[in-house]
């Protein structure tokens, strides 16, 4: 029988003296690989802005997707010729919302800072998890998600409602990825799916990178900055995710995900300097609280 390869599939390594580590051993492991995996790709966000004057938001995703191709391509190795028509449809969709989820998202981080945008983003992975849901708790969480965007979003003579809607733009595409991600899921083994999406997504970006580095020529510190982005918010969340898949239950692992927003507003007061008042720590602490009540749930729904 075919090894199960998949992300949650359980880790069955050995410690030193040949014996298997202990269940506790493996929750820390794993609690310290989504640790790892959320800084990481916060830090990674916070240094591709950094960039964005030089390169500007496109010309960062386009490096970023490029990265992205490349790890993905390694692990996942699509059989691409082998791929039929109903199998090419959805990946060819989860293509389109990489592109467009990693633009908006980087747009909006430059016009209203890291913390905003992320937290916003996350009401995306929120709406699909209580869709459909007709529990009160379900209910509560999305009341109280709605009045923290009211919070967050709140008229003053200084909002950006351009950046407002590119990040809720990028949570209308991650809430897509999510959706186009289980059907790839079930029309292709292993990770071949998401790498070829990678793939098509970092060719779409191609000409796009090209028009902005030949307009943009750039500095070693902003191409730096951008290669450092697509290994820190790419290649290094996507292993140490698919390793702590292994050790942890998916369930967890969800709600875990949900503290990135405190990660992005805390990264970004750290290297960019971008403060948020007590309002907004109020609004990003009632959307995690949100988003941690739906994955639990959601976890006893499909219980």
């Amino acid at each position: 029988m075919k090894p199960d390869t998949s992300p949650t599939a359980p880790l069955r390594s050995t410690g030193a003296d040949g014996t298997a580590p202990s269940r506790g051993a493996g929750r820390g492991a794993g609690v310290a690989l989504m640790l790892g995996s959320g800084l990481s790709n916060q830090t990674g966000a916070s240094v591709a802005a950094l960039a964005f004057p030089v390169l500007g938001p496109a010309g960062v995703v386009a490096v970023r997707q490029w990265v992205a191709a490349v790890v993905l391509g390694a692990v996942g190795r699509p059989r691409l010729r082998h791929f039929s028509a109903a199998q090419w449809r959805p990946v060819l969709g989860l293509a389109l919302v990489f592109a467009g989820m990693n633009l908006s998202l980087y747009m909006a981080i430059e016009r209203i800072g890291l913390g905003l945008a992320v937290t916003l983003e996350f009401l995306g992975p929120l709406a699909v998890a209580l869709a459909g849901s007709r529990r009160r708790a379900d209910l509560a969480a999305a009341v109280a998600a709605a009045g923290a965007v009211a919070v967050l979003t709140r008229p003053t003579p200084s909002t950006d409602y351009l950046g407002i809607g590119l990040a809720l733009l990028a949570a209308a595409c991650w809430a897509c990825y999510i959706l186009l991600n289980r059907t790839v899921g079930t029309r292709l083994p292993g990770l071949e799916g998401s790498a070829a999406a990678a793939a098509v997504s970092a060719t779409l970006y191609l000409p796009v990178g090209a028009w902005v580095l030949w307009h943009h020529p750039p500095t070693p510190a902003a191409l730096g900055c951008a290669l450092t982005a697509g290994v820190l918010s790419s290649a290094v969340p996507f292993l140490a995710d698919l390793l702590a898949l292994r050790r942890v239950p998916a369930h967890f692992f969800g709600m875990f995900m949900s503290v990135n927003p405190v990660f992005a507003a805390l990264v970004g007061l750290a290297v960019l300097g971008q403060r948020l008042d007590t309002l907004a720590w109020l609004a990003i602490a009632v959307i995690v609280a949100a988003n941690t009540a739906a994955a639990s749930t959601g976890r006893r729904r499909t219980a």
